[in-house]
């Protein structure tokens, strides 16, 4: 962004009995802020010590709630803490953030964005967030006017450290001989020390296992002792660079919770345990997707079983190549900055063109710019500009839309045009709000309502290659860039992405 969002307030807890999840994912919100040029402060009661040492690490500041979580006194101070550092947003994440702990956030005229995964209701927020990938709208019908839903893994909340694995490519091996587990942050029923007897001598001595032990994980000093006595298991606490691991690993075992988007991300084989019953649901649809293997609960997955599945899928080169690109389709490692751009776009209006923005169409579409930027340089006659607005209107194959910005009026056009469950994309702003951030705002808007309203299931872009700013737009939105090609008779470079999975696509952009 060309400005700074200011202050962002993240509310949410962690600890033995609720895990590292919800602070973690908060913590990718922040470090999302940041890049976007805002300041970041985090208010949670009773904080783990290694997480506080992770946010002063990151330069977050850290206020301890001192109140019974979701009460009306927690909703009092938050209000408080946001008036004095002068935020406008308020981010929640966690199960007793109730509707009326919403409402009292409202009321003291802040933005809020409410992270959840179970829908239900009622809903308050501006925006609501729910990143899995079982997320629909009819989980939402209990919610405000005015609250916008971001659903899906296009949302995943990952933290910067993941950033250089975007594009990295996965080696699959003939044999998995290299195993990361990883139980989250708490593991209060200790299972990583039922996978420290499957990792004992027997049929997969070969492995070589890293074994990562949460912050609260309460059974530290026991896996320090049982590893001890596995020559090729080591132990690895308080982990920075969680990615350098499982592109390591040749397969994983983990949690079900929030590792999950990293693991898709870096297209880790996995086997999955839900230790509590919210991870259930994920968990069971990673497996009908192919992305993974669930197991069960904790308590249905005995040493045997592990032991059996474990040595069936290392022993399966196919078994994992297929998990592995199904799970890297599902996911991008943008999410991040696309909910950051959501609330930093909250204040945009999509519609539909009408026969009153023909003047304004093309006025846009005249300036030397946009005519430089597009495959056709010639300037546009009036008259023909006036047969292609009303023709593109009665076009049902035709998806134009006009974006406003409530200061300042409207900003751009984008058009999508459809063909059988395609679309090609092209998009042009106004001179005065080019360079100052609306590029990305505008396509994630459009491309969200297109994606509501159609069966659009890819998109695509051409950008002459010497349209520089078109092709940073593309890469840092998560578009998947393809070969150099001819479009319209001209040498372009091709971005696609399908619509359910890793980020989206566009054609022609005339920023």
């Amino acid at each position: 962004m060309r400005y700074s969002p200011g202050v962002l307030i993240l509310r949410d807890d962690a600890g033995p009995a609720i895990g590292h999840g919800h602070a973690m994912r908060c913590l990718a919100m922040a470090q999302a802020w940041q890049d976007a040029g805002g300041e970041a402060v985090f208010a949670m009661a009773q904080p783990p010590s290694p997480f506080t040492e992770r946010l002063q690490a990151e330069d977050i500041s850290l206020v301890c709630i001192k109140a019974v979580p979701g009460s009306p006194e927690d909703a009092a101070q938050v209000r408080e803490l946001a008036e004095e550092r002068g935020a406008a947003w308020v981010v929640v994440d966690g199960y007793h953030f109730s509707a009326s702990y919403q409402r009292a956030i409202k009321d003291a005229a802040l933005k809020l964005l409410l992270i959840d995964d179970h829908g239900g209701g009622p809903y308050f927020a501006d925006l609501v967030l729910n990143q899995n990938l079982q997320a629909s709208e009819g989980m939402y019908e209990q919610r405000g006017p005015n609250t916008r839903l971001l659903l899906g893994t296009r949302y995943a909340l990952l933290r910067r450290e993941f950033a250089k694995w975007r594009e990295w490519k996965r080696e699959i091996s003939p044999i998995a001989r290299k195993l990361l587990v990883t139980m989250g942050g708490s593991d209060p029923e200790n299972f990583t020390a039922r996978v420290l007897q499957v990792l004992a001598p027997g049929p997969m001595t070969e492995l070589e296992a890293a074994v990562v032990i949460g912050g609260s994980n309460p059974h530290t000093e026991d896996l320090e002792r049982a590893g001890a006595q596995a020559a090729s298991v080591r132990l690895h606490r308080n982990v920075a660079d969680m990615g350098s691991l499982m592109a390591w690993a040749d397969m994983g075992i983990s949690a079900a919770g929030a590792t999950c988007w990293e693991l898709c991300l870096l297209g880790l084989p996995a086997l999955l345990i839900d230790l509590a019953p919210n991870q259930r649901p994920l968990a069971e649809e990673l497996h009908r997707r192919g992305a993974a293997i669930h197991l069960g609960s904790l308590h249905d997955t005995s040493v045997e079983k592990l032991a059996q599945e474990l040595e069936e899928t290392a022993r399966s080169p196919e078994t994992r190549g297929r998990m592995s690109a199904r799970a890297r389709s599902l996911v991008d490692g943008r999410g991040a900055e696309r909910v950051v751009r959501g609330m930093l776009g909250s204040g945009l209006q999509v519609r539909r063109a009408e026969e009153k923005d023909c003047r304004l169409l093309w006025e846009w579409a005249n300036d030397p710019e946009v005519r430089a930027a597009s495959f056709t340089s010639e300037p546009i006659p009036w008259e023909a500009h006036q047969e292609w607005f009303s023709a593109k209107l009665a076009d049902p194959g035709c998806i134009l839309y006009v974006i406003s910005d409530a200061q300042w009026g409207p900003i751009g056009q984008v058009r999508y045009d459809l063909r059988r469950n395609r679309a090609l994309v092209s998009l042009s702003l106004g001179r005065e709000f080019r360079g100052r951030g609306y590029g990305c705002l505008v396509l994630d808007q459009t491309l969200e309502e297109l994606r509501r309203t159609t069966a659009v299931a890819a998109v695509d872009a051409f950008v002459k290659p010497e349209n520089q700013a078109s092709l940073r737009l593309f890469e840092q939105a998560g578009f998947r860039r393809q070969a150099t090609e001819l479009h319209s008779g001209q040498a372009a470079v091709h971005f696609v992405a399908e619509s359910n999975s890793r980020g989206d696509g566009l054609e022609q952009t005339d920023i």
